[in-house]
């Protein structure tokens, strides 16, 4: 399963509802996927994937060093 290292975002599920004849037909299921970048830590080594709020948070915490 595609998941953020840090933050453990996962997906999520959405669908869409249709109106047919005065009542609501539930349609068209499907998961919404996080936005999975691979990231190089500072002071680690290997890769993980992250979602882009979570790069975003690193790298304002190594800028503010």
């Amino acid at each position: 399963m595609r998941q953020c290292a840090i933050c453990a975002k996962s997906y999520l599920m959405g669908g869409t509802r249709k109106l047919l004849r005065g009542h609501y037909n539930p349609t068209n299921y499907s998961r919404k996927q996080p936005n999975l970048q691979w990231l190089t830590l500072t002071g680690k080594t290997g890769r993980v994937k992250a979602c882009i709020k979570c790069i975003r948070k690193e790298k304002t915490k190594s800028a503010v060093k």
